[in-house]
This record gives C-alpha cells, structure tokens and sequence, in this order.
C-alpha cells in the first residue's frame, strides 16, 4: 500500500487510484505534476537555510523519485548548492542526524571474504554506474568515515538529474573501514565503525575484492566512480584498476577537465595562447595533480614535449615550492615531473612575486590563501589574469569573488562555479550508453573541450568561462555525444552496432521525469465496461 501510495500521490487518476486499491487512502484532490512540483517549491521557500531545504528534498526524493528529479531538473540553478555543494558537506558532518532511509551499500572491513554476497542484497540486477567512497577526504572536510556516504548519494542524483541516467541504475557505496576522526569515533550518533581506520595489506585485499565482486555482479562494463579517497590511495588506486576495469576518480580526473575547460575558455579572454602562459597551483594533491596532468597533456596537443609542457607548470604544497632536492622533501612520485631546478621558497606571496604566474589555482582547502597582496601582485602582472579558486566547501575556498574581482579592479575572471558537475554526468551518460570499458584522459581533454566549446560569446561578454547552470543538461548531452564520436573512432565503444545518431541514440536512453501511467498495465477492463 504504502509503496503505492508514495509513487505518485495526488497525481494518481481516480481509475488508478480504483485499480490499485488506494481509493480512499490519499486525499480526494486531483494534482497533477505542475501542481505537486508548485506545492514542493512552495514548501522549498519556506525554510530559511539551505540545510533545511536539502533534508525536505531528501524526503522528497525517498517517497516520490520522479518529482524529486522533475523539480531538480527545472530549477537546477537554485538546486545545485542545495543537493550537491556545498550543503552536501553541512550533511555529511551531521550525518548521523540526517540518516533516515539507508541510499545504497554500506561494505565494512569485516565483510572481507563475503563481498560478493553482500552485492547480492541489493535488490537491482542492471545497475550500471557505482560511486565509491571510503570517507577519507571528504570535500576539504577531511576524515569522515562512514559519514561520507552522503557524497556518493549526491553525486548519483546528479547522475539523473544532470544526464538522464537512470536512478535504479546508480549504486552508492560507503567503503568503512573505520575513520581517525576522533570525535566522530566519540560520537554516539555515527553510524559506522568504531575504529582506528584499516591500511596496509587488508585495506589492499578488501579493494580487490570489492572491484571483483563489482564486476561479478553486474558485468565489466559497470562503471566504478572513485570518489573522496585519501591522496595514497586514489592515485594508487586508479593506476592500479584503469587498465583492468571501467573507471575514474572525480576528484583527479574530473576536476582536472573542468579547470581545463575553464582555462581554455577564459584564453578566448586573455587572448594568450595556451602554451604562452605559467601557472602556479596551491595545493599539490589529488586535485592539483590531475588538472597539471591534464593541462600537461593539452600543452602537448599544441605541440610541446611531455617536459615543456610540465615547465609551464609549478606546484606548491605544504612545504612550498616543489623543487628538486629541497631540504624538506616529501616530491612523491605524482609530484616529481612538476619540480624543477629551482631556489626553494615558502611563502606564496614571494612565490607569486618571483614567479609572475599568468594563472594561479587554488585546491589546498587553505581559506584566504590569495591574500590581497597576492590578488593585487596579479593584477600588475596580467592585464586579464586568471584566478581560480577551486577549494570545497565555500568557506575553504582561496578568497571569495568579490575579493578577486575588488582586489585586481575586476579584470579577473573566475568561473561562476568551476563544478564537477559539468563533467562527470555527461563522461557517465557516454560510458554507460556505449559500453566504454577503458576510460582514458583522451577522454577528460575530450570533455574539457566539449564544455569550453559550450561556452558562448554572449556568456563570455557577462564575465562567464563556463555555461550558465541552467543549461547543464543540454552541455551534458553534447559531452557524451562528443565522447561517444570519439570513443567510437579510437575504438573504445564496445556497442555495436555504432548508432547511426549518436545524439539520438543517447538521448533516448535517458531517464523521464514523467509519471508513468498504471492502470491499463494492470488491469485490463472488460470492453463493455468502457465508457
């Protein structure tokens, strides 16, 4: 009954209501889906903060999937921050509080050995994409353990509402292996386990299994999405499984396509060549690495060896700039290409000064770190310099945009919001339709390009270096079309045979917001009973 009553509501026709037993148990109006998304909006405006709003939307979302998804659609630029960033990462913190409905697989360490049968548990056979998590860099939160599953939940509802990819095909998972979060792990409300977080060769084995059991359950070409992953392990991990299994880490990959994308755009701006340009990036983790990897392989599209390319690129972490041989150390493997023979400086704002970047990038979740000496310093060296502050949630971005803008008398441009979200659905939507098995950078440059290649003249006059939220859903589309042209002539589409419209053939896999209609499907009236 309950089931029933919760798939539609009010907008159930009186027959439906009559043929499937619930005349009687919801109220006699007739509502039809303009009605309920108006009365969802209506009650969406009347909280007065965005953590509020995302817990009625939540509930939403579990009692009415389709008008959760049709209300998201049509409002995405009031929505985004709500479901996604930044009020994702208030509700991963207060996980405990917000956890009502169990979204997805919760894997704990102690199942090692019987992964597969948990897998088994989830009642969907066809699931096609999968965001992973095990809570250890959360946003730029940190350590939340089993309260990370919110991350996977999120990303999976843009999923759908981004690129049409069906809900039920979607599987989030929180990977617990404990956290070392102590006032979590002091928390009587957290929901997972109460331990010191796994590493070493068990974390290893229970990784392994995981992506076995994945692909025993629902075939190689289920997507695996690495998300929120400590720095070891997701660069590790995905050198480790890219060759062998369908899959991405967001965090390295995606962020990497959409700066770039962002970069190339903002070029049409600053009238600089790519490869004319120097860019210094705080921050020299996962997201850093992978958008200098990315820019790296763009650089040599132009036409730059692999080491030209990485001379225009320099990185600064904790311990400063990256050179070779400095006294404190600590260049891992990712960071080598990037040092070069160089003094070695701390502070950023000597940085800055010696340097004479075109671009800096923000992602070491350090709030204020571009300081307006370092906002101003850029301004006398670029006529249009470009400042990306990419840091997660809002309050650890580098400096906000009216401190850019104020501070270089507004001749920055910054991306309304350099998001994820502009990339990873349509990548998905492409994987997912055409069976791409092996997703390799070919693929993000691909998407960087797609989405710079969306950004209109008119959007660029208004200060813009991404498209307007509003369009997501269509720049979506086109990603996966553009992706999908290319896998196919590079061979990485294992559909065949090779639809004839790509556009065509990948909108019409995508998810509708439209109720379906139950009546005639279930009951079959007797011809002298139609009126």
């Amino acid at each position: 009954m309950d089931t029933h009553v919760s798939l539609q509501g009010l907008a159930f026709t009186l027959r439906e209501r009559q043929v499937l037993g619930i005349h009687g148990l919801i109220a006699p109006a007739l509502y039809n889906q303009d009605k309920q998304v108006y009365r969802v909006m209506q009650s969406f405006h009347r909280w007065d903060n965005d953590f509020d709003r995302y817990l009625d939307l939540i509930a939403l979302q579990d009692r009415n999937e389709k008008l959760f998804y049709r209300v998201v659609t049509e409002n995405v630029e009031l929505m985004m921050p709500v479901i996604y960033t930044p009020t994702v990462g208030l509700a991963c913190q207060k996980f405990g509080l917000v956890y009502r409905k169990p979204r997805g697989l919760y894997i704990s360490i102690y199942d090692l050995g019987h992964v597969y049968s948990i897998f088994c548990n989830w009642p969907v056979d066809d699931v096609k994409a999968i965001v992973v998590t095990d809570g250890e860099r959360i946003l730029g939160l940190g350590d939340l353990g089993a309260y990370g599953m919110g991350i996977p939940v999120g990303k999976l509802s843009l999923y759908t509402a981004l690129a049409g990819i069906h809900p039920h095909q979607c599987l989030p998972i929180l990977l617990d292996v404990g956290t070392n979060n102590e006032t979590l792990r002091n928390d009587p409300l957290y929901i997972g386990l109460n331990q010191k977080r796994e590493r070493g060769k068990k974390y290893d084995q229970f990784i392994e299994e995981f992506m076995q059991a994945a692909v025993r359950r629902y075939g190689e070409n289920v997507l695996i999405q690495f998300e929120d992953f400590g720095n070891e392990n997701a660069f590790r991990l995905l050198e480790k499984y890219r060759q062998h299994y369908c899959t991405f880490n967001d965090d390295i990959q995606g962020t990497a396509s959409v700066v770039l994308a962002g970069i190339t755009a903002s070029l049409r701006l600053t009238q600089k060549p790519l490869e004319d340009n120097l860019f210094v990036f705080l921050g020299a983790g996962e997201a850093s690495i992978g958008i200098a990897n990315l820019l790296t392989k763009a650089l040599m599209k132009k036409g730059l060896s692999k080491e030209e390319g990485c001379s225009k690129i320099w990185l600064v972490d904790a311990k400063g700039l990256v050179v070779k041989d400095r006294p404190s150390g600590d260049i891992t493997h990712e960071k080598a290409p990037f040092a070069k023979e160089y003094q070695h400086l701390v502070n950023l704002e000597q940085i800055i000064k010696t340097l004479k970047p075109t671009a800096i990038i923000g992602a070491a979740a350090c709030p204020g770190a571009f300081t307006e000496e370092i906002l101003k310093d850029m301004a006398s060296f670029n006529k249009r310099p470009i400042i990306f502050a990419l840091s997660n949630p809002t309050s650890k971005a580098e400096c906000t945009a009216e401190q850019a803008y104020s501070f270089t008398q507004g001749r920055v441009y910054t991306p309304g919001q350099g998001n994820n979200a502009y990339i990873f659905p349509g990548v998905a939507l492409a994987v997912t339709s055409l069976s791409i098995r092996c997703i390799t950078e070919d693929i993000f440059l691909k998407a960087a390009e797609s989405l710079a290649e969306s950004v209109t003249e008119k959007d660029l006059e208004e200060g813009r270096v991404y498209p307007p939220l509003s369009s997501i859903q269509s720049v979506s589309l086109k990603i996966a079309t553009d992706i999908a042209t290319f896998a196919y002539k590079n061979r990485l589409a294992l559909h065949i045979p090779e639809p004839e419209n790509l556009e065509k053939f990948i909108r019409s896999l995508r998810y509708s917001t439209d109720y379906e209609s139950y009546a005639p499907d279930i009951y079959e009236w007797p011809e002298n009973a139609k009126q």
